[in-house]
């Protein structure tokens, strides 16, 4: 199948096809006029891209783990590659420790905005002399 076919398949544009060729996540074999040839399996690799890049998975890592999952019953099963483990938990600590700076922004940001909505606070009048 060409690159427009595996696109409305996958529901992923062109450009970001090629992308992930450029990433070398796909393969996909060139015909002598120069076009793409995509197979069935590059469609379960694209399935398994968008998987992984919702996981948070930044795709040099997607690239060095993609040959680690495969389909079991239409659905992506991780197979028990060496690295696969101690990247995951390796991007699962990069994901948490986002979260935490995010939650932190969130907290100073709630603070301040909580001070203009109130406002300035009026000034005590000066005691009688």
């Amino acid at each position: 199948m060409r690159i427009g076919e595996l696109a409305g398949t996958t529901g992923v544009s062109r450009r970001l096809l090629r992308y992930y060729e450029g990433q070398g996540l796909l393969h996909p074999t060139r015909m002598a006029n120069g076009y793409r040839e995509y197979t069935d399996a590059d469609v379960t690799a694209v399935r398994h891209i968008r998987a992984l890049l919702t996981a948070g998975l930044p795709t040099t890592t997607i690239a060095r783990l993609l040959h680690c999952v495969h389909d079991e019953d239409g659905r992506m099963v991780p197979s028990s590659c060496p690295t696969m483990i101690a990247k995951l938990r390796q991007e699962h600590s990069r994901v948490t420790e986002a979260i935490t700076r995010l939650r932190t922004s969130q907290q100073a940001l709630d603070a301040i905005l909580t001070a203009a909505l109130v406002g300035p606070v009026p000034a005590e009048p000066a005691p009688p002399r």
